[in-house]
């Protein structure tokens, strides 16, 4: 069963669609256009490969109702994605973001959240002081509750601590101005806004979770220990999110600690 957050998204996804093409017959559907409707974001494959995905639970549907006798989406092939994925914040990319939005802004604490707890979007909007206790930060990750689920319990960083401090008295920590809980959506909407009034197109929310784990690779983290403070729940996982580091530099402290005799 898909988390409610993810049923979110779906609805929401399948709705564009419907306002797009649902004018069109089903019955009618063919290889072509799935084809053709994957072909409008070509320059964004990911979106792509989401459409199809969407189509194929439609058309499923659509079977089931006997209004068509194949999904055609299955059929369709994925679009090649990069394997490098949503772009990793760089140190240069997050001084330039705190330059523009100093510490108390609303920019400013959705960074510092996300940096320093490597928490995805979804999550990020429902922490709050509940979930701090004894100097660490406790949470299950929702993306992976219909999966196990995967327990996040880490020490509160002292720069992410100064920065929550102020927002003891609130239900959560990202808020909007009536009390109520910040939409993720809402949330990815304005962090975009923030990166690109802060001349920063390559950057998102999500990246930050991959700047994240960069950090805690390079401060010497072995992959196991990422995990532990991301919430991934596999090896592959964390090592795709972490594949950003930077390989000099850990090359240098490799070759510091081998000791090899003369």
């Amino acid at each position: 069963m898909l988390s409610e957050s993810t049923q979110y998204g779906y609805t929401k996804q399948a709705e564009g669609l419907r306002n797009l093409y649902g004018h069109m017959p089903v019955a009618k559907m063919q290889r072509r256009h799935v084809k053709a409707i994957m072909a409008a974001k070509s320059d964004r494959p990911n979106a792509a490969n989401h459409d199809r995905r969407i189509l194929c639970f439609l058309l499923d549907q659509a079977m089931d109702l006997e209004l068509v006798e194949t999904n055609v989406a299955r059929s369709i092939k994925k679009l090649r994605v990069s394997d490098a994925g949503f772009h990793a914040w760089t140190e240069a990319e997050i001084q330039q973001f705190l330059a523009k939005y100093p510490p108390g802004t609303t920019a400013n604490t959705v960074l510092t959240l996300m940096l320093y707890t490597g928490v995805g979007r979804t999550d990020s909007t429902q922490l709050g002081p509940a979930n701090v206790q004894n100097g660490r930060l406790r949470y299950s990750r929702q993306k992976m509750e219909t999966r196990g689920g995967v327990l996040v319990d880490i020490p509160l960083h002292p720069v992410l601590l100064a920065c929550i401090e102020p927002l003891m008295h609130t239900n959560t920590f990202l808020q909007i101005s009536n009390g109520r809980q910040r939409s993720p959506n809402g949330l990815g909407n304005s962090m975009r806004a923030w990166c690109d009034d802060a001349g920063l197109k390559e950057c998102s929310s999500h990246g930050l979770r991959k700047a994240c784990a960069r950090r805690l690779i390079e401060a010497g983290g072995t992959p196991h220990e990422m995990m532990a403070v991301t919430g991934h729940k596999t090896l592959a996982e964390a090592q795709r999110y972490a594949q950003t580091f930077d390989r000099s530099a850990a090359a240098d402290r490799a070759m510091e600690r081998t000791h090899v005799p003369r």
